[in-house]
């Protein structure tokens, strides 16, 4: 059984003939085994995941921000 997947360190690519980018991952399962894998994505799914990555990344800045001040009071 799966328990989670991150991405790896390497680049993206797009394959503009299949019209999909590949994002390599590593698949982390349960028992310790690990497994790398390439997530397919079609572009409109590139373009919300970038979305969501922005998000996430405002909701980050926001939260640190907010700790430095409360730190500061």
């Amino acid at each position: 059984m799966i328990s989670h997947i991150t991405p790896d360190q390497r680049d993206i690519t797009y394959d503009h003939r299949a019209g999909q980018a590949g994002l390599p991952v590593t698949v982390h399962y349960r028992d310790g085994r690990t497994e790398s894998t390439i997530l397919v994505m079609v572009p409109g799914q590139v373009e919300v995941f970038a979305i969501q990555l922005e998000q996430a990344i405002a909701k980050r800045k926001a939260a640190r921000e907010a700790a430095v001040g409360w730190i500061g009071m």
